[in-house]
């Protein structure tokens, strides 16, 4: 049995997820693999290719919260969250770049349940891997990358209301190749993602959900730092948008002028960037053939992603849209 399941990146849409709102990510050609096979005890039994502990715990899982190697703390929140009383033993093996905020996270959970023997939807296979996610980390991270793995398409990205769950799988024009530069490693786990969800959580409280608000709403927010944090969201939301519309029409110029803007909110009205990042962002706008930047995922480093013609000279890695998590 051999599970697998891609990495992410998004191209527009962070810090919107949790509340509900619109994102625009897509699977990535990076995967995390888990060769294993069911064995007759209790018992799960995996050997990475990368990292010399052994992920080792029995079934049913009471505290995965002291485990080591910390990676498998990440398995065994899936195992509960299955409910998996049948173990397993194997490998797994990555080429997504961990701390990049391509989700290897989000791809392990996924592929963890798939092995495992998870029998559901795209959905629920999703929404279980984000409440392994919150068990494992406590980090309340919203549902973007599970459900782009776990649903993505050859060749798209893809639409997503992450209040409904609805995807809208989207081609990625022809004329364009997405790329992807590495820049600082990260963890959400000890940074101040959670505050970001709290401060949004405070703006609610006062608009109502920050998906149906709009900028005219800011008035009502006394607090400077309450209202940075709702404006970029409301906005975010609205550059999602205009941005699935401009790759509809193959107008690239705007698709890139709406990362940039991302980008500039993210940093201003977020503060989620850092002056490294910044710089680099800056620096690969500045390429020929670059129609656009930003930093992407949940921020405080990570990866850089950038919308450029075939003949761009960018450092970094082109990037292909794949398909979903599966069983291989």
């Amino acid at each position: 049995m051999r599970a697998i399941a891609p990495g992410r990146v998004n191209l527009i849409g962070d810090h919107t997820d949790y509340t509900g709102g619109l994102v625009f990510p897509m699977a990535i050609n990076r995967h995390t693999v888990i060769d294993a096979r069911f064995t007759d005890d209790s018992s799960v039994s995996l050997k990475s290719a990368d990292e010399p502990d052994v992920a080792h715990f029995k079934l049913p899982v009471s505290d995965f919260s002291s485990l080591q190697p910390q990676w498998a703390r990440y398995i065994a929140a899936v195992a509960a969250q299955c409910k998996a009383t049948r173990g397993i033993s194997g490998t797994i093996s990555t080429d997504i770049p961990i701390g990049s905020g391509l989700s290897s996270s989000a791809a392990l959970e996924v592929a963890a349940a798939l092995a495992l023997g998870f029998d559901g939807s795209r959905q629920e296979l999703a929404q279980l891997a984000q409440r392994a996610e919150h068990a494992a980390t406590g980090v309340p991270t919203g549902i973007m990358d599970q459900l782009c793995i776990a649903s993505a398409q050859e060749n798209h990205a893809m639409l997503i209301n992450c209040s409904t769950l609805e995807i809208v799988h989207s081609p990625i024009p022809q004329e364009c190749k997405i790329v992807v530069q590495f820049i600082a490693h990260r963890t959400l786990q000890g940074s101040e993602y959670s505050d970001r969800v709290q401060q949004c959580k405070t703006a609610e409280s006062m608009i109502g959900p920050l998906r149906l608000a709009n900028i005219d709403m800011l008035e009502l927010i006394e607090d400077t730092t309450i209202s940075k944090r709702a404006r970029h969201v409301i906005t975010e939301n609205q550059r999602v948008r205009e941005f699935a519309q401009a790759l509809q029409s193959h107008d690239l110029q705007f698709a890139g002028k709406l990362m940039n803007d991302g980008h500039r909110s993210l940093a201003d009205d977020f503060d989620t960037s850092t002056p490294t990042m910044d710089k680099a962002v800056e620096e690969i706008q500045k390429h020929p053939g670059v129609f656009g930047a930003r930093m992407t995922g949940g921020g405080f480093g990570g990866c850089v992603v950038a919308l450029c013609s075939h003949d761009a000279n960018v450092p970094g890695w082109t990037v292909s849209a794949v398909g979903a998590a599966k069983l291989a």
